[in-house]
């Protein structure tokens, strides 16, 4: 993945073709960091260090990434599965346009209006209202779902989650060109998770 993207492809076209080369799948954060070396006009290239870059820069990628979901169940050629820990291209099955739901996600990072109208204060009030709702009954469940473990059908226990933990951490420490922010959130996450598997 060392040579540049074509600059005369869109976002969508640039994203197909690192997905292709890699059909295990990308985490996002390394999505991210394979279109910046690949020298992407399409994204900032700036460190994502800073809350609203870091939003604008997932909320691009992900509005290529709902456009080419949408494209590639037109033509029928792939399924694209889409969540932060792991994109990939799945092979296309017929009826598979018709069965999908409505999508909420998809609604908001079609609409540009998100990206274009949305501030440094609308991310910090965006980041904390995640951790508001994670208030009361539902704390653990958010924090669960940070940790993708949500859907887990294995039992879950400390040993398990701190297993986790350390698997994020690694991935979104800013040493490592991960996000403060990101990582601040999967901290919190495991103090709340602690406190329910002891």
């Amino acid at each position: 993945m060392n040579d540049d993207l074509d600059p005369s492809l869109d976002l969508c076209d640039q994203v197909l073709l690192l997905l292709r080369a890699a059909p295990e799948g990308l985490a996002e954060h390394r999505l991210i960091q394979a279109l910046k070396s690949r020298h992407s006009t399409h994204i900032p290239n700036l460190p994502l260090t800073d809350k609203l870059v870091l939003f604008r820069t997932h909320f691009l990628l992900f509005n290529a990434l709902y456009t080419l979901r949408d494209r590639l169940l037109q033509d029928g050629s792939a399924l694209l599965q889409i969540s932060p820990l792991c994109i990939r291209l799945a092979p296309y099955e017929a009826g598979s346009a018709g069965l999908s739901e409505h999508d909420p996600l998809r609604d908001y990072y079609l609409d540009l209006s998100h990206l274009n109208g949305t501030d440094e204060q609308d991310v910090n009030e965006l980041l904390a209202s995640f951790w508001t709702r994670m208030q009361g009954g539902e704390e653990k469940q958010a924090a669960l779902a940070l940790f993708e473990l949500d859907d887990s059908q294995q039992p879950l226990d400390l040993a398990a989650i701190k297993h986790r933990y350390r698997q994020l951490v690694s991935q979104h420490h800013p040493d490592r060109g991960g996000s403060t922010t990101r990582l601040q959130s999967i901290n919190k996450a495991m103090e709340i998770l602690a406190r329910y598997y002891r």
